[in-house]
């Protein structure tokens, strides 16, 4: 069994620490009596994939085998996760491919002729032919792709259909083939507490009219505890949740979801993994090897580089059967791996944040994405209450260059230029703006027939930071694109003592400090 969660005071002994920086890295030194969050060790990875696989079909909680499930003549439709999911990528196979595999066999031992397979990419970009073949495996992708395997699209009229509204007016509106099947079955990866669940069918599925009952500022103010649904008060959870159940009186769903440890960075990146005074001097060498090839590389190679990095991950679960009932399970592993108990709060959160997010895989981190990552995610990556206290500051360590990418976010430039340039107020922004970038003609046009992310995306990730704004007194960027931040309403810093002098006019000059270290993933379980 690994070690848990640990949190370590810094002193005099403790070396400087790994912070990420997007497509850079270093090491910082933390004053003393820093609070530093580490998570648990990976998990061991289940040996046969293929069995667990097998066993979670064939023997699933509070449901029918799959396979009593499936008959000749019936329509199946697999929906699965799209790219945002895992981050990084993950080694091939790909979990979901593995999964998908199994499905198809029984279906085909079954007799099922009327097979479809749909990306579950909900308001993101369509996936690649390349992407989908390296998540799906080439027999599936071969089998099936372009008319029976295709990406969800949430602007085709035709092919969705309007089930109901909920008991709180909620409109429940998803992909029709899934609707009208006989089975649908969603296979999932679960990276952290809030996928998943009854999230997967009413988003990953769902239109923009569904999306917006809970993808909206209010939501997001009353989802203190979003990333951890067993709070109970998560807003975001309880209408997913809501649209689920309506969902699941008109349709059967067969969910399978898996969880993956923390075996985050392959070789020569290893010691990223790794507690910094447990590095060997094999570690040490890797360290300072990469750094300073990734220092000397011009900034396109080294973006190149690291959307190259696949994840070692090994899988720590396969659990099928019905969505409520499977999720719990999932939680549960997803938390062994991630949760560690913190004693307090603290006035200054610290963050490095790292070259990826969920919106930009094989992209650009743009500057609204990199506010996502911080002060939507990690910002959030808590149980109870946050790192920080209200009114606290948070320090985040990257260069939040103004740059974007013109194929997938368009529309993010045009928030970035336009939007932003008027005001950062997220209630404003949503009143003012939302529903022109969600039915602008153009927007809708290159979000169904290129690789956009549809025009409302911009503010759902300039929504999910809406709680830690109104929370916080200060945000400091260091290291930082002066303009960029200034056009999000945030503060510069050149260095971390800059940032921590910075500090001290909100928190006083003998401020507590915790540092939340991430990659690897940690969920801080504050009392």
């Amino acid at each position: 069994m690994g070690r848990p969660g640990f949190v370590l005071e810094v002193d005099e002994r403790t070396p400087p620490l790994l912070v990420h920086a997007g497509e850079g890295f270093g090491v910082q030194r933390f004053p003393l009596g820093t609070k530093v969050i580490y998570p648990p060790d990976s998990l061991p990875g289940i040996r046969d994939v293929n069995a667990a696989i097998q066993d979670a079909l064939l023997h699933p909680i509070a449901s029918d085998p799959l396979p009593e499930l499936l008959h000749p003549g019936m329509r199946l439709t697999i929906a699965f996760d799209d790219i945002s999911l895992p981050l990084p990528p993950m080694q091939t196979p790909d979990i979901r491919g593995r999964v998908i595999e199994h499905v198809l066999e029984l279906a085909a031992r079954a007799g099922v002729d009327d097979v479809r397979l749909i990306v579950a990419n909900s308001l993101h970009r369509r996936m690649t032919p390349a992407e989908i073949k390296r998540a799906v495996g080439e027999r599936v992708f071969r089998s099936f792709y372009p008319d029976a395997l295709t990406n969800h699209d949430a602007e085709d009229s035709a092919n969705l259909i309007h089930l109901g509204v909920t008991e709180q007016g909620e409109d429940v509106e998803i992909n029709r083939r899934a609707a009208e099947s006989d089975l649908l079955v969603y296979a999932n990866i679960n990276l952290v507490a809030m996928d998943g669940g009854h999230k997967s069918v009413p988003v990953g599925l769902g239109s923009y009219r569904s999306l917006r009952h809970h993808h909206n500022v209010h939501t997001m103010l009353n989802s203190r505890s979003y990333m951890d649904p067993r709070e109970g008060h998560s807003a975001i959870h309880d209408s997913c949740t809501r649209m689920g159940r309506l969902l699941s009186g008109h349709l059967r769903i067969f969910t399978i979801e898996t969880t993956l440890n923390n075996d985050t960075f392959p070789s020569p990146f290893e010691f990223m993994n790794k507690r910094e005074w447990e590095w060997s001097f094999k570690d040490q060498a890797s360290y300072l090897a990469a750094k300073r090839a990734n220092e000397r590389a011009p900034g396109r190679m080294r973006r190149e580089v690291f959307r190259r990095v696949a994840a070692p991950y090994g899988v720590t679960g396969v659990t099928a059967g019905d969505t409520e009932t499977v999720h719990q399970r999932t939680l549960a592993t997803l938390h062994r791996q991630q949760l560690t108990e913190v004693n307090g709060q603290s006035d200054i959160l610290v963050v490095g944040l790292p070259y990826i997010c969920p919106y930009n895989v094989n992209s650009i981190m743009n500057p609204i994405l990199v506010q996502c990552l911080g002060l939507g995610y990690l910002f959030n990556m808590y149980v109870n209450k946050p790192v920080v206290r209200p009114g606290g500051v948070m320090i985040l360590h990257h260069p939040v260059p103004w740059e974007f990418h013109q194929v997938h976010h368009p529309s993010y430039i045009d928030f970035f230029d336009e939007v932003l340039a008027e005001t950062t107020d997220p209630a404003a922004i949503e009143a003012k703006y939302e529903a022109q970038y969600a039915q602008d003609p153009w927007y809708v046009h290159l979000y169904r027939n290129s690789y956009a992310y549809h025009g409302v995306h911009p503010f759902y990730m300039w929504y999910w930071g809406a709680h830690a704004m109104e929370y916080l007194r200060d945000v400091i960027f260091v290291g930082a694109d002066r303009k960029a931040v200034g056009r999000m309403g945030f503060r510069t810093a050149s260095t971390f003592a800059d940032a921590l002098e910075m500090a001290s006019e909100t928190v006083g000059r003998s401020p507590s400090v915790t540092y939340l270290h991430t990659p690897p993933l940690t969920l801080a379980e504050v009392r």
